[in-house]
């Protein structure tokens, strides 16, 4: 029996013509069949046949399309998840906040997994464990939250142990850096990048393949990642995971231990042992230090009594929340990304040529900052990345 065949361009699939289709559908019928016409117009065969055809060219189409779907650029959740497991890349889950703290107190006092420290409103919970040194201090520790959301844990607010400890012994926490805030669901088009930038990677050593194989690990943000090429090798910056499991994916990922450098602010440095059995190595990244963003927008328009401020005002801000909680670590807020995001967001209100006026006053830390002369861009510390809560962005009609 012969079949239809896959005709591919350089576009991809071709979908195969009706005219093909009914004179494939034809022979193969006539072939069985001897007497058998299909051409005589207003004929129940001449139905049934034309009937085929259409379903024929659906099917099809349908195979067309799944051909065409096999990359990552078209690719349905269901494929790009299957593309995304050739590649060990699995679509991010959920996320407690976590934050990195220091315990300081008896030295040699251990501190095990599922100790628990709080910032007098939320509890986090040590995952590894580790133990105060002969300096009087540990290593910085990986606490996630014991509850699910988004927040910012602001620097040296984690300073309450929960967890019993006896007497004589002593012990104090704090966290130098601030906390990551928890992420959401990974979104298709955010996993889609991944699995892009996974199959763009050309061999291991390369600032692309660090950086796939650190956002393998459960519980780092993809916006936290950044490898900078510094004068002496590579600065990885990562915000969230495990550490001993980020630092064995750095491991595994360069040719050269010692190209890796940490920051020169000490405090962000992340320090953790890898054991490749029988030896031992020291693997050191950066935790990337949280910059608060407040924005005030203030809009207008040309339209005269109009009513629908306060829907203008509800879609905008949390759009350009979206915006500023998405860019990259270490890069700028472009303000006219922000207007994009402010205009895509209110499109559906009016039609944009009402929209006559928008400016911003944008603040890092509490301060108010401007964009680089001749520019739309505002920078920020380059190892850090912009956050802003439910409460920080302010929208009004001016």
């Amino acid at each position: 029996m012969s079949t239809i065949p896959v005709v591919m361009s350089s576009e991809g699939a071709v979908v195969t013509s009706p005219a093909n289709i009914r004179s494939t559908l034809v022979g193969n019928v006539a072939a069985t069949n001897p007497g058998y016409t299909a051409n005589l117009p207003g004929t129940l065969i001449e139905d049934i046949a034309s009937t085929d055809v259409a379903a024929i060219a659906q099917c099809d189409q349908a195979r067309v399309d799944a051909i065409n779907s096999i990359t990552p650029y078209g690719a349905n959740a269901f494929v790009l998840a299957m593309l995304g497991a050739q590649l060990g890349i699995a679509q991010g889950t959920p996320t407690n906040t976590s934050v990195y703290v220091t315990f300081s107190g008896s030295i040699g006092y251990v501190i095990p997994p599922g100790f628990i420290v709080s910032d007098g409103t939320y509890q986090y919970v040590i995952q590894d464990g580790g133990a105060v040194g002969t300096g009087g201090s540990s290593q910085p520790l990986y606490a996630v939250a014991s509850q699910s959301g988004s927040w910012a844990v602001a620097a040296n607010t984690v300073a309450q142990i929960v967890t019993s400890v006896p007497s004589p012994y002593t012990l104090t926490v704090t966290n130098a850096l601030a906390g990551t805030p928890g992420a959401a669901s990974e979104s298709v088009d955010s996993y889609r990048s991944r699995v892009i930038e996974a199959e763009q990677v050309t061999g291991t050593g390369t600032a692309g393949f660090i950086k796939t194989n650190v956002k393998k690990i459960p519980g780092v943000q993809p916006r936290l990642v950044s490898v900078v090429s510094v004068p002496s090798g590579w600065e990885v910056i990562v915000g969230g995971g495990d550490p001993y499991q980020v630092a064995g994916a750095i491991y595994s990922s360069v040719l050269d231990i010692s190209s890796l450098q940490g920051s020169a602010t000490t405090a962000r440095n992340i320090t953790a042992t890898v054991i490749d059995a029988p030896d031992t190595y020291s693997i050191t990244y950066v935790n990337p230090p949280l910059q608060t963003v407040q924005v005030d927008a203030v809009w207008n328009t040309s339209w005269v009594n109009f009513t629908g401020a306060s829907t203008i005002n509800q879609l905008a801000a949390p759009a350009i929340q979206n915006y500023i909680n998405g860019i990259v670590v270490g890069q700028p807020i472009n303000l006219l990304e922000m207007t994009a995001a402010f205009q895509d967001s209110v499109s559906s209100v009016w039609p944009l040529y009402y929209l006559t006026a928008l400016s911003f006053t944008v603040k890092i830390n509490g301060s108010v900052v401007t964009p680089t002369a001749g520019t739309n861009v505002i920078y920020g510390d380059p190892e850090s990345y912009f956050y802003s809560g439910n409460s920080d962005i302010t929208v009004i009609q001016g």
